[in-house]
């Protein structure tokens, strides 16, 4: 490191450094003695003396630490400003650093607004079912919104019953099965046909396996079930789902020769 007898022109004390940059000048003690940014030079008193490339580096330091960097990955990500490419460089992973977490704010802030959505209609404060709700927004699970309509037992019940993957898997087979189920809706498919009794045969399978073969839970599913007015595209779906499968149904059970739901309410 050079020293100096006068500050020479180009140079700043720390103090003036400190103040354009609008830092302390104990952030640039600390950041000097942890390697991050050293002056680059010193006055032979002993005052540290900087340049407007130290400006530039220390911009990348409070850049990277206002996206949440650690300063050992702020100590990685530097790079030397010898070139225009250098600087080019170091600008070019500031930009990522930053869309990447304009991206993480934006997710965030989409959570916070689904959230409020959702304790707003639920109209009671229930914490369990916010952090469920929480997990799932973090999952990128697309029907968080469902857990409003489970009590906390059903909803005891699914986490027990299933795991992320699981859960997803499930879904995804629901889902499917609805889409068909709508269809066949869509064809005027007779409820008594064959091809809609196949159906509403793996329709009730899935029922049975989300209950896990518990029918005490049957009444409880047919009440988170009743939907009286859709409030989105998935629950418009379920309300025609609902209306086609009631009375097919009615023919499956009657060719088994019982009625689940009736025994399930004795």
């Amino acid at each position: 490191m050079a020293k100096y007898r006068a500050i020479p022109a180009g140079f700043m004390t720390v103090g003036e450094a400190a103040k354009k940059m609008g830092v302390t000048v104990r952030t640039l003690q600390y950041y000097d003695k942890e390697g991050l940014l050293s002056p680059s030079a010193e006055s032979e008193g002993g005052r540290r003396l900087y340049t407007d490339k130290d400006l530039v580096m220390l911009h990348q330091i409070l850049s990277l630490k206002s996206l949440g960097f650690s300063l050992d990955n702020i100590k990685q990500c530097l790079i030397s400003l010898e070139t225009p490419a250098d600087v080019a460089n170091a600008l070019a992973e500031q930009a990522d650093a930053v869309r990447q977490k304009i991206e993480q704010l934006k997710s965030s802030l989409t959570a916070i607004e689904q959230l409020k959505t959702e304790v707003l209609q639920m109209q009671t404060v229930n914490f369990k079912k916010y952090a469920d709700i929480i997990v799932n927004l973090q999952m990128e699970n697309d029907f968080y919104y469902l857990i409003k309509r489970f009590d906390d037992d059903t909803l005891d019940h699914i986490r027990n019953q299933f795991d992320k993957e699981s859960g997803f898997d499930f879904m995804d087979r629901f889902n499917r099965l609805s889409d068909e189920i709508v269809q066949l809706q869509k064809e005027n498919v007779p409820p008594e046909s064959e091809k809609c009794q196949q159906v509403v045969k793996e329709y009730w399978g899935l029922i049975m396996e989300f209950t896990n073969g518990d029918r005490n839970m049957l009444p409880k599913l047919m009440e988170i079930g009743n939907i009286d007015t859709a409030a989105n595209a998935w629950e418009e779906r379920q309300k025609i789902v609902n209306d086609y499968l009631e009375p097919a149904l009615q023919v499956y059970f009657s060719r088994l020769g019982a009625n689940p739901f009736d025994e399930a309410e004795q």
